[in-house]
């Protein structure tokens, strides 16, 4: 198959996209608009980009209007977001969080999703996530109809069980996505192979 994707409609090439750059971890994003109204929805395009700083980034689609999605909006009005990590126990939460909700209503309740307070941001965190990241904006700018973000990681929070000898993170499954609309995958079939050098090459 040879597809020329100036040739292909964008939602014929997106599905392309979205099923062959797998797995993705979801970013399940907390915001907070201005009357303090806390916005919860799941995004995939999401990946860490650097370490020093640390940053990571997200991609925000726009509604079919052209509006910009509320975690965008909120993102960009004060600056701040937690992205917490989607475990399988959490999963139908997540996938709730991602309906059609009026920008007015808040996902939380109806997901059965309790909050606890960051420590450096406004913004809450999930309180079932085994894994946060508080985030201040650093940058963003607008991709077609998406705006990418990218956010200062400032605080982790991590269940102690997660956590090994020297910080490494040990027995954490998060769940990823495969491909759209729906389909996703585990991650508790890992292998560990170590990095070779080039001496080792050589030799």
């Amino acid at each position: 198959m040879k597809l020329d994707t100036s040739q292909s409609s964008p939602a014929e090439s997106y599905k392309l996209l979205t099923n062959l750059i797998v797995p993705r971890p979801l970013a399940w994003i907390t915001t907070q608009n201005a009357d303090g109204l806390v916005n919860l929805a799941p995004f995939s395009f999401f990946t860490a980009v650097a370490n020093k700083p640390l940053y990571l980034m997200v991609s925000i689609g726009q509604y079919e209007d052209g509006r910009p999605k509320d975690t965008a909006r909120n993102i960009l009005d004060n600056g701040e977001f937690v992205v917490n990590l989607v475990t399988e126990d959490v999963f139908d939460a997540m996938n709730i969080s991602g309906a059609d909700f009026p920008p007015d209503v808040s996902e939380l309740s109806m997901a059965g999703v309790q909050t606890a307070p960051s420590v450096k941001i406004a913004v809450p965190r999930v309180a079932q996530a085994h894994a946060s990241l508080e985030c201040k904006l650093f940058s963003h700018q607008a991709l077609g109809n998406y705006t990418l973000v990218i956010g200062e990681v400032l605080m982790f929070h991590i269940d102690d069980a997660l956590v090994g000898p020297n910080n490494r993170i040990q027995g954490f499954t998060p769940v990823a996505r495969m491909g759209s609309p729906s389909t996703y995958c585990r991650t508790t079939d890992c292998f560990d192979i170590p990095r070779v050098t080039y001496a080792q090459l050589k030799s």
